[in-house]
């Protein structure tokens, strides 16, 4: 059996025991959300661009190696998102951005699609009771399709040249705020197989 079939055969037991295990009042809601976090920095991004024929691109290039990262929770069912921005990749600054999600809509469940990055493991944290956390297959990153809303973004400043770590993030707070809106979460983190047996479970 291909090892991207089994996750999917579980899915719907897996969502059927959520759902089974969680006391709903009038306010509860539940979501889903795929969840990652990529590396920005002033490392200049090089990619492909427009010339005239026969005409070689010629772009400014800077090899520094100050970065920061984007934390990232995608819904495909509505859109919604929560992005945190922080230095660094630690099982700590992953609670902590955990923590801060359960706050944005307190009364949502969130059922979160995470990769198995060693820092992912939150054996020895206790999680928010809003938080839910399942684990796609290791080497699968097909199955999370939150990974192609960085490369959204990275389509955007390549080849951008960044003075300061500080323009970096002030570029990406401003590109999220004005161009990451729902319609367009929903259309890059779509994935039928999850969103179906999700939207059979919670009667969306």
């Amino acid at each position: 059996m291909s090892r991207l079939l089994k996750p999917f055969l579980k899915l719907p037991e897996t969502f059927k025991q959520i759902k089974n295990g969680l006391v709903f009042d009038s306010k509860t809601t539940v979501n889903l959300y795929f969840q990652d976090e990529s590396r920005f920095g002033l490392k200049t991004h090089v990619g492909k661009c427009l010339t005239a024929r026969g005409i070689k691109p010629i772009v400014k290039y800077q090899h520094a190696f100050k970065n920061t990262y984007l934390y990232g929770s995608f819904s495909p069912i509505n859109g919604d998102s929560f992005i945190y921005e922080i230095e660094g990749t630690t099982s700590e600054i992953f609670y902590l951005y955990l923590k801060e999600f359960s706050k944005y809509k307190p009364k949502e469940i969130k059922v979160i699609i995470i990769d198995n990055a060693g820092f992912h493991s939150m054996k020895k944290f206790n999680l928010p009771d809003n938080i839910i956390l399942i684990r796609i297959p290791p080497y699968s990153p097909e199955l999370n399709p939150s990974e192609k809303i960085w490369h959204y973004i990275k389509q955007h400043y390549k080849n951008t040249v960044f003075e300061t770590l500080d323009n970096v993030k002030s570029w990406l707070h401003n590109f999220i705020l004005e161009n990451l809106n729902s319609s367009i979460i929903k259309s890059i983190t779509n994935h039928d197989v999850f969103v179906n047996h999700f939207k059979a479970q919670f009667n969306f």
